[in-house]
């Protein structure tokens, strides 16, 4: 299924683990089928959310064959292939594109960062080793390093980068990468809260945490600013601002498998260095939930 284009809410899968900290393919198939039913536009696996750099390579493999099999073709897939190691994120790409990836997610180069130009040759020589979509991912509070606007411009020409998973939090960076915005290259929020706020200036969707909880509201509040209701997509972002703002409450993605479990969602345990969530964080997020209706 072709990527390029696509609009919408893309969930950034959570990883169901059982109680011994195995994967849980039972459990991940009746997950992408809820977000299939409730019209995500695409799955993402092995974002961040999917608690990739806990997991071994063999564990990737599995869990990206696994979804590429359940989904069939119905939404695309997008798998994160990024590593701080530039030969494993070539290697990964490779492979994941192998089997039948519909797209890559391509990290910036987290602990030993990179210059502008390293940074360039990074993310480039992924793109180049490949034919499928490749999306930048910028998410500097994980990294420890930001993408430079200047080098998100060079690679926006690449024939084979077609957008921006933008995670920074930061306005005036995400503004600064909106004029980058045309057929050929797409920002997609990487934070909850700012969906509507990147919608207005560009951006094509969501990748989204809050789709594990709520893939239908989600898809609905892209899905409502796109068609002209910019009003009512305001308006459901800001009723699920608290629910939104407590699955980050504690890193990312604590707060969401916590949340699922409550919901009966059978997300699992975490594996360290993470672990449960502080009891007066999960009994806020349990608050939310209920008002929200979900409990």
């Amino acid at each position: 299924m072709k990527f390029e284009n696509i609009t919408g809410s893309i969930v950034a899968m959570i990883t169901p683990y059982h109680g011994d900290g195995s994967v849980n393919f039972e459990v991940l198939t009746r997950l992408l089928e809820r977000q299939i039913q409730a019209g995500t536009s695409a799955i993402l696996t092995l974002g961040t959310t999917g608690e990739y750099s806990t997991m071994t390579h063999e564990e990737d493999a599995t869990v990206v064959a696994h979804t590429l099999k359940v989904v069939d073709g119905r939404v695309p897939v997008i798998v994160g292939s990024g590593s701080n190691s530039t030969a494993t994120q070539l290697e990964k790409s490779i492979e994941y594109q192998n089997m039948g990836a519909d797209a890559l997610l391509l990290i910036a180069p987290y602990y030993n960062k990179a210059n502008p130009e390293g940074m360039y040759r990074h993310f480039a020589s992924a793109a180049d080793a490949v034919h499928i979509p490749c999306l930048l991912y910028n998410v500097p509070g994980r990294t420890g390093c930001s993408i430079p606007v200047s080098v998100v411009e060079r690679l926006a020409k690449h024939p084979n980068i077609c957008g921006i998973k933008e995670a920074s939090g930061d306005m005036s960076y995400a503004m600064k990468v909106a004029r980058l915005v045309g057929p050929d290259f797409a920002l997609w929020s990487g934070n909850d809260d700012l969906t509507v706020p990147l919608l207005s200036v560009g951006a094509s969707g969501v990748i989204s945490v809050f789709a594990n909880v709520m893939p239908a509201m989600c898809r609905q509040i892209v899905e409502d600013y796109l068609s002209g209701k910019q009003a009512q997509a305001a308006a459901k972002q800001l009723k699920y601002l608290e629910l939104i703002n407590d699955l980050f409450l504690e890193v990312n993605p604590i707060p969401v498998k916590a949340a699922m479990n409550m919901m009966g969602l059978n997300a699992g345990p975490l594996r360290l260095p993470l672990c449960e969530m502080d009891a007066g964080h999960a009994a806020k997020l349990k608050n939310s939930l209920q008002e929200a209706g979900l409990l």
